[in-house]
């Protein structure tokens, strides 16, 4: 059994209106990582995400290659897992 983390990191920079979202929740799909992404009033992006440190890494490292993405700063804290969590998403 592997063992199990979850993030909270929130980007900033050119993070919204560029796909963003929508490109975090196909990687974590990907990955079959759990959690959410959402748009914060501030102009800065939210992910909560669950699953194996490796997966996670992979998700932050494919999240940061893209043309259109510019992340300026990313704040990463760990925090408990949500035990009953089976899928990742996108919430407005």
């Amino acid at each position: 059994m592997k063992n199990v983390v979850r993030y909270r990191m929130n980007y900033t920079g050119r993070v919204q209106g560029v796909g963003f979202r929508y490109k975090a929740n196909m990687i974590a799909n990907h990955y079959s990582l759990t959690g959410f992404v959402k748009n914060e009033y501030d102009g800065s992006v939210t992910v909560e995400v669950q699953g194996s440190e490796q997966e996670i890494y992979m998700f932050m490292k494919n999240i940061a290659q893209d043309h259109w993405i510019v992340i300026d700063n990313l704040n990463k804290e760990k925090i408990p897992v949500e035990e009953n969590e089976r899928s990742f998403g996108i919430q407005y």
